[in-house]
């Protein structure tokens, strides 16, 4: 009896053995099925969006701030535009103050944004800003400069290991709450990762940033995963010159390169710069989506650009909706040079004034044209005057 226990447990252990062990773990998605997902979404245009009285994504979530007729109208505005999505940053500790709120208040949202037929990509980390980001009441915008109130997530939080298993469980949450929803376009797990900040915190930068997020970054992706989501992940390519599969790319664009479903990047330069970047990362295989764009004094514009995009059937979301809190309608550098005197000569980001009318109808008649255009295709109305 013994013996045959002992022939019985070998005999487990051995079936065991040979299961790989990352036989459980889901898969990143295969670029058919990355294709086939696309090819069922409507082309994916609008813009990077928070409320025109937020100043940054704590002040937009919180229950003291959350200003659902706000939003309602905003998207209204989005929806006639022809946008169908927006992309909108989350909070590692919005979740941490009062994760079921928080999730309540991120349901409330998509039943506005469902009602006015945009599904919007969340993000769930960014590198980008303030690295000391604080609960409560928020500072007002210092005058004259572009996102003075943006903050990252976690930010220095990074340099207490400590704290890495609250950042799990804040992913495993949000993204499991909602990993059937099908009113969310994607999940952005971390924007612009490997950027070292922006503005004027170098000092307060969390220490050895870029290491920490190159530990970081494949563990949310398999976090995400782990929640067998519906929707695509993703993490935006933001400044490395080339993205091609041949290049020499750091251990954080790999994990971009290698762990997203769908391919995202940035890019604010002229449309032959742009169209350099989808030639970059066609051999990838995977549909893409330019997830920030839009620099009006840097040569990326709604005229030159967006239908670019679309000819090329790359999704387009452009940097800034409203002009409101953020003052991104102020060049990046506004940290260095405030606009306090005069107002810049023409805007950075942003579309509509906070009256909800464009800053400039031409780019409304674009969007609107090339958004009720199958994908691929644009039309007259939006390639000349």
């Amino acid at each position: 009896m013994k013996h045959a226990l002992s022939c019985l447990l070998l005999a487990v252990v051995a079936a065991v053995a040979t299961v790989p062990a990352h036989a459980a773990a889901p898969a990143r998605w295969s670029k058919a099925q990355a294709r086939a997902w696309y090819a069922k979404q409507a082309w994916p245009v609008g813009s990077n969006y928070i409320p025109s009285d937020a100043i940054n994504e704590l002040e937009m979530w919180q229950a003291a701030t959350f200003d659902p007729k706000r939003i309602d109208q905003e998207l209204g505005w989005a929806e006639s535009l022809g946008m169908t999505t927006m992309r909108v940053f989350l909070h590692d500790l919005l979740w941490k103050q009062d994760a079921a709120g928080f999730k309540q208040r991120i349901n409330t949202f998509l039943d506005i944004a469902a009602k006015h037929h945009i599904k919007p990509i969340f993000v769930l980390f960014d590198s980008c800003w303030d690295p000391e980001p604080k609960l409560g009441p928020q500072h007002p915008p210092i005058p004259g400069v572009h996102n003075s109130g943006w903050v990252q997530s976690p930010g220095v939080a990074m340099d207490d290991r400590s704290q890495y298993p609250r950042f799990e469980q804040y992913v495993k949450d949000i993204v499991g709450s909602f990993a059937r929803d099908d009113r969310i376009l994607a999940w952005d797990v971390w924007n612009e990762p490997d950027n070292p900040g922006g503005g004027n915190y170098d000092a307060r930068e969390p220490k050895d940033k870029f290491q920490r997020v190159a530990e970081l970054l494949p563990q949310v992706f398999a976090w995400a995963r782990s929640a067998h989501p519906i929707q695509p992940l993703t993490s935006g390519l933001w400044q490395h010159p080339d993205w091609s599969p041949s290049a020499h790319l750091d251990a954080i664009e790999r994990t971009q390169v290698e762990q997203s479903d769908i391919i995202s990047f940035h890019n604010y330069g002229w449309p032959e710069d742009f169209l350099r970047r989808v030639d970059q990362l066609k051999p990838y295989g995977r549909p893409l989506i330019c997830t920030e764009y839009m620099a009006r004094g840097a040569g990326s514009t709604i005229d030159g650009v967006l239908p670019l995009g679309k000819k090329l059937d790359v999704g387009m979301v452009n940097w800034g909706f409203v002009l409101g809190k953020t003052q991104t309608n102020l060049p990046w550098d506004s940290w260095q040079r405030p606009y306090t005197l005069q107002p810049p000569a023409i805007w950075f980001h942003d579309l509509l004034h906070a009256d909800g009318t464009p800053y400039r109808e031409r780019e409304a008649q674009i969007i609107r044209a090339l958004s009720h255009s199958p994908k691929g295709v644009v039309p007259a109305a939006a390639s000349g005057l």
